[in-house]
C-alpha cells in the first residue's frame, strides 16, 4: 500500500509541476470512506462535465499527513476520514501553509460482532470483549497474561465455549475502530494501567493475544463469514453493512446491551458507532476545478439521503437535520472549529 501510495504521489507530482495547473480533483483517506467517495467520485465524472476525481486509499493517518503537507497543488483537495481530525493534525496543517479547511460529516459506521446463526446470541460488554482479545488482562490488581481461555471464564453467563475471535488485521480501518471504540475505553480507565505512561497504555490496550484466541484476517469479510459458518460458536468482527447483507447467516451481539441496528447506530446510541468525514483543503477551491460541484453532489439527498445510492453502497444516513446542516457547511464553506 505504502509503495502504491508513493508512486502515485511521485507521478501526480510530476504531472502538477507542469505549465498548467492541475484540473483534476485528488482525494486521500480513509480506506472505510474509499467506497463512498469512489462512489460519488465516478457519478460526478459522469454527470458533471468535470474529469473524474483521482481517489487514493492511504488511511486516515496517512491522507492527513499528505492534505497536511502543504497549500500547494501538489497536495490533495480532500482528505476522507473514519475519524475527526486531531488537533495535531490541524496544527500541522497550519504550519505549512494550510488554514483553512472545511469539515464534512458524511454519515455513520457500525462496527458488529457476530457470529453463525446456528451458534449462540451473544451478549456481550465492551469489558468482556477486551478481557476476551487482550494479550495482557488486569487480574487481582495487577497486568498478567490473558488466563481466559473459555468466554464463561471471563463470566458465568456466556458461553462455555473456547474464546475464538477472527478479527480485521492491522491493515485494516475496522481495526482501528475496533481498538478505538471497544479496546481503549474498556480498558484505558483501569488504575493499573492509568499508571502506566501514555504508550505503555495504549500498548497494553490494543496489543491482541498470541495464543490462537485472536486471529487476525487479512482478507476480505467473506473470509470471516467462512470461518464463522464452519465455527458457529466463533466470533467474528465485521460491518453493519456486511451483517445487513448477509443476515440469513450470521447474527450480531449485543454491546452494552444495545442492539446494532440502522436507526441505533445513525443516532449513535449503539456503542461501537462513528461519524464518518472528508475535509477540504479551501485554499483549493477555484484554483482546482469542481471542488465545490464534488462537494454539491456528495452531499444531494440523491447520493447520501435516505434512499441515495451510497446508502445502497452500505452508508449509516445521518439524521434529517444533521444532512441539512452539512450540507450547509459545504455550500458555504464553513471554517472547521476544534
Amino acid at each position: 500500500m505504502f509503495r502504491k501510495t508513493l508512486v502515485a504521489a511521485v507521478a501526480f507530482a510530476a504531472v502538477a509541476s507542469g505549465a498548467q495547473a492541475r484540473d483534476q480533483i485528488r482525494i486521500v483517506g480513509s480506506s472505510t470512506v474509499y467506497p463512498f467517495a469512489t462512489a460519488v467520485a465516478e457519478q460526478f465524472g459522469k454527470t458533471s462535465g468535470f474529469k473524474t476525481p483521482v481517489v487514493e486509499s492511504t488511511g486516515t493517518g496517512g491522507g492527513m499527513k499528505l492534505f497536511c503537507a502543504g497549500a500547494d497543488e501538489n497536495t490533495p483537495d480532500i482528505v476522507n476520514a473514519s475519524r475527526r481530525i486531531e488537533k495535531s493534525e490541524v496544527d500541522a496543517c497550519a504550519a505549512n501553509g494550510v488554514k483553512d479547511i472545511t469539515e464534512i460529516v458524511i454519515g455513520y459506521d457500525g462496527i458488529v460482532i457476530a457470529n453463525a446463526k446456528s451458534g449462540p446470541k451473544f451478549a456481550l460488554t465492551k469489558e468482556q470483549i477486551y478481557k476476551a482479545a487482550a494479550k495482557q488482562v488486569v487480574k487481582d490488581g495487577k497486568l498478567v497474561a490473558n488466563p481466559y481461555n473459555k468466554w464463561s471464564d471471563i463470566d458465568p453467563s456466556l458461553p462455555k465455549e473456547d474464546i475464538v475471535l477472527y478479527v480485521p488485521a492491522p491493515n485494516h480501518g475496522t481495526r482501528d475502530a475496533f481498538n478505538e471504540l471497544v479496546m481503549d475505553p474498556a480498558c484505558l480507565g483501569q488504575p493499573e494501567i492509568k499508571a502506566l505512561d501514555k504508550a505503555a497504555a495504549k500498548a497494553a490496550c490494543e496489543t491482541a493475544r498470541e495464543d490462537g484466541a485472536f486471529i487476525d484476517v487479512t482478507e476480505n469479510y467473506t473470509v470471516t463469514l467462512q470461518k464463522m459458518i464452519t465455527q458457529p460458536y466463533s466470533v467474528g468482527v465485521t460491518t453493519f453493512s456486511y451483517l445487513d447483507q448477509n443476515g440469513d447467516k450470521i447474527q450480531a451481539a449485543t454491546i452494552d446491551g444495545q442492539v446494532p441496528t440502522y436507526e441505533n447506530i445513525a443516532s449513535s446510541k449503539y456503542p461501537v458507532s462513528r461519524p464518518l468525514f472528508f475535509y477540504v483543503k479551501k485554499s483549493h477551491v477555484g484554483a482546482i476545478p469542481g471542488i465545490k460541484e464534488y462537494i454539491a453532489e456528495f452531499t444531494s439527498e440523491k447520493a447520501w439521503g435516505k434512499n441515495g445510492y451510497l446508502a445502497e453502497k452500505g452508508l449509516i444516513v445521518s439524521p434529517d437535520a444533521q444532512r441539512k446542516s452539512e450540507a450547509a457547511k459545504g455550500k458555504s464553506l464553513t471554517n472547521l472549529t476544534m
